[in-house]
């Protein structure tokens, strides 16, 4: 191993300052921006949320896939240190914006891949960390990553190491990939079918379209198909309130992980828990010991976030809910019910408090609803195998990442090496 400084083994290149008086709903080129690096040193894309720019630039601005890209702004705390590659995404060429950097490796000293995980490792980031300066949003220079001081193996080890790592990345962005199109081909097969009316009619056209039989609903204010129900979602599932475990039972590490309300995120459930049990209360209810597949919703704070659980050994604390489906078989159609925009609208209405917002399980379990059960049953033979195939995804990617995390600083650190 040898002591150098990134400065020998890596340049830095700044992102251009493209004007927002050009930004446009389309183009083929879309910004790179902070947002696109994840706390979990990867790159994230949300097309809704994307910038895209509809004028003249510098084209040695443009980005090729994989890329290797580093925030130079701390938008997140602790986001110094964390790099991403550029993927690539039909229909959109990606380009270099302000405060993100472009990190070219010296290709005689330095493996692109080896640098993506070396720059995320603690003695990198504490050294970035002291090194940065500012008091509302933290920066970094070229020059500070310049200056960080590591140890690094020779190149041919470098390349081993970087290709072992980015394998196992490799391997849990398909898997998100195959998750994200998953998700949303029965997102928009929900909405096609519970919101515009267009299930399947007797004749397998789409009912509403078709010129299916709609009668005014005084309840739902809106039309609503023949035949169908209105009533309380506690006729499709019921809300069970999480357990209020004392803080006399709480761990730094145990058998049993704690989820709170910070586990529920908008895009799943997060398994970096604080917290462990390792003794359950008597009087604990069974259901509060989670299982694959149960949903989880956010009561507290960004209420209506919602989850969908992947493993095993975990615990559901308060202020988060569980729904449970009145039939096994309805676990996709509650998914996507609770994750509609209609549900979510309502709910936002409904929480209530003056510091963070508040949901109460009964009043969201009151939510009324259109619905029929022979057109749920239906929905939910299609889309059940594709959310098992979802939790079957997340559970290996956690499975993937574990393995990656022992090994990073294993292999970095030489305690570990990897044979040709």
């Amino acid at each position: 191993m040898n002591k150098v400084k990134l400065g020998e083994l890596l340049k830095i290149k700044h992102g251009f300052a493209f004007k927002s008086e050009n930004y446009v709903d389309e183009s083929e080129y879309a910004l790179v921006t902070l947002a696109n690096i994840s706390a979990s040193n990867n790159f994230q894309f949300n097309r809704d949320k994307t910038t895209f720019y509809g004028a003249a630039f510098p084209k040695d601005f443009i980005l090729q896939e994989d890329d290797l890209i580093m925030p130079l702004t701390e938008q997140v705390v602790g986001l110094f240190g964390n790099s991403a590659f550029v993927p690539k995404i039909e229909g959109i060429t990606f380009v270099l914006n302000q405060r993100v950097g472009k990190v070219v490796p010296n290709e005689e000293k330095a493996d692109k891949y080896y640098l993506h995980y070396l720059l995320a490792t603690d003695i990198v980031k504490d050294q970035l960390e002291y090194r940065a300066s500012g008091t509302r949003q933290r920066n970094i220079s070229p020059t500070d990553v310049y200056d960080v001081e590591v140890f690094v193996p020779d190149l041919e080890t470098q390349k081993r190491i970087g290709k072992c790592l980015y394998n196992i990345e490799r391997k849990i962005n398909s898997n998100s990939k195959i998750n994200d199109n998953l998700e949303q081909q029965m997102r928009m097969l929900y909405d096609y079918w519970f919101t515009q009316y267009d299930f399947p009619n007797e004749n397998g056209l789409p009912y509403k379209t078709s010129g299916g039989k709609m009668l005014w609903n005084d309840t739902l204010k809106r039309e609503i198909p023949l035949n169908w129900c209105v009533a309380p979602m506690t006729n499709i599932f019921t809300f069970e309130s999480g357990y209020p475990f004392s803080s006399d039972l709480y761990h730094l590490n145990g058998k049993y992980k704690l989820l709170t309300i910070k586990n529920v995120q908008n895009n799943g459930i997060n398994l970096n828990v604080d917290s462990y049990i390792n003794v359950l209360p008597s009087n604990m209810p069974d259901y509060c010991l989670l299982r694959s597949n149960d949903i989880l919703m956010s009561l507290t704070g960004n209420v209506g976030r919602i989850g969908i659980m992947y493993a095993e050994n975990c615990l559901l604390n308060q202020r988060v809910a569980l729904a449970k489906p009145n039939k096994k078989e309805w676990n996709s159609f509650v998914y996507f019910l609770l994750k509609s925009d209609l549900v979510h609208k309502q709910y936002e209405t409904l929480a209530n408090g003056s510091s963070q917002q508040n949901l109460s399980p009964i009043e969201a379990g009151n939510v009324t609803i259109a619905f029929n059960e022979n057109v749920v049953d239906k929905y939910s033979a299609i889309c059940e195998k594709h959310l098992s195939t979802i939790v079957r995804n997340l559970a290996e990617n956690q499975e993937l990442s574990n393995l990656r995390d022992w090994l990073l600083p294993m292999l970095m650190n030489g305690q570990a090496t990897i044979e040709d």
